[in-house]
């Protein structure tokens, strides 16, 4: 089969999309361990000047494997499309349509196996899965023993700030209110949360449901506004990423 040298290729200056560091190392492991049968499925797509109008990533990881040439059908050029529609090739060919099914993903492939993969999985995992939306009224039941609650959070990031709060040269009302912000940054473990929901009383279960700790009713967060917040700090994360 002919080769192509990478040296050949030019990656898009323009290309808006970009891979952190740790997602980086995924997609390189990734095509390391299943370059020949992935790479001609989802070739590198050029344009007539050999720039690349899709797959910048999948290329910087072959240079960063050490390839200096690949097979010819790892490559796909497209000499034909005009410069808007290179332009609309390039950000159709990174957006993201649909959703996953969390349950679907934890029934049927191995978490560790997804992780690698470069998947993203939220919370603590796919066990969460037992605890979804899928259904309009989760039912929590025990399924072990009830955890230590200081085992359903986590303070480190939040002490964090809070030294670096208070050791900084700001005013008491401005220290104050920066000290409410760093709460945003107590990790909660939503996993264990649940199994310590369902091991309490009711009055300790309304609680934890009016703090957003749990969601019984999706009704009543809506009307409570923690869904609304969850979309919100969600756009927010998209427009971050």
């Amino acid at each position: 089969m002919k080769m192509i040298k990478l040296s050949k290729i030019k990656p898009n200056e323009n290309n808006p999309r970009f891979v952190k560091d740790e997602k980086f190392e995924k997609l390189c492991k990734s095509i390391e361990a299943f370059a020949e049968k992935m790479m001609p499925l989802r070739p590198i797509v050029i344009d007539e000047n050999n720039i690349i109008l899709g797959g910048n990533m999948r290329f910087k990881a072959l240079k960063h494997l050490g390839y200096k040439e690949i097979p010819s059908d790892w490559i796909k050029q497209a000499n034909d499309l005009t410069e808007e529609e290179k332009n609309e090739f390039i950000i159709k060919d990174n957006v993201g349509f649909g959703d996953w099914d969390w349950e679907v993903l934890a029934n049927e492939w191995n978490s560790e196996e997804l992780e690698e993969w470069g998947l993203d999985i939220p919370n603590e995992g796919l066990e969460d899965a037992t605890y979804t939306t899928k259904v309009d009224s989760p039912i929590y039941e025990a399924k072990g023993e009830k955890p230590q609650i200081e085992d359903c959070y986590s303070l480190e990031k939040y002490n964090i700030l809070l030294s670096e709060i208070e050791s900084s040269n700001i005013n008491e009302e401005l220290k104050n209110f920066l000290k409410l912000a760093a709460t945003r940054h107590i990790e909660f473990n939503y996993s264990k949360l649940a199994e310590f929901y369902s091991h309490e009383s009711k009055d300790i279960q309304n609680l934890m449901e009016n703090s957003a700790l749990i969601i019984i009713d999706y009704n009543k967060a809506i009307e409570l506004g923690f869904v609304k917040l969850y979309e919100d700090l969600s756009a927010l994360k998209d427009i971050d990423e």
